[in-house]
């Protein structure tokens, strides 16, 4: 009955750098574009950003402020999870290109974790299984 997961929404204020950063830096290639008009005149502004298969939502709106978000663990998104084939590999690449773990790496008996954040301190875990 249930496949997969389809895709994870991220709510962002910086569009263009968010974009840029799941692009050029993690490799994610633009899906598609979607523009949806909402109540006020607002408009929401969406972006699909694919990477083998599964896709992460950009969604900005047009004009709107963004707002204070509760730090640490809470109820809704808490991060995405990529697996890459080797963690050091993987963090050298993404210090070469000013990203920084901010936890991590640390070697588990199956697998080694390792976060970073993207442009909005949204946190992605990356994940080395052996």
């Amino acid at each position: 009955m249930f496949k997969r997961i389809d895709h994870v929404e991220l709510i962002t204020d910086q569009p263009e750098r968010t974009e840029k950063f799941y692009t050029d830096v993690l490799g994610f290639k633009v899906r598609g574009r979607n523009k949806v008009p909402q109540a006020n005149n607002a408009v929401l502004n969406l972006v699909y950003l694919d990477l083998g298969g599964t896709t992460v939502e950009l969604m900005s709106y047009e004009g709107a402020k963004p707002t204070a978000a509760p730090s640490g663990l809470h109820l809704g998104y808490n991060l995405i999870a990529l697996e890459v084939e080797d963690m050091t590999k993987a963090l050298d690449y993404l210090k070469s290109h000013g990203v920084e773990a901010v936890w991590g790496p640390v070697q588990l008996k199956n697998a080694a974790r390792a976060e970073i954040t993207d442009p909005n301190g949204y946190h992605i875990e990356l994940r080395q299984w052996f």
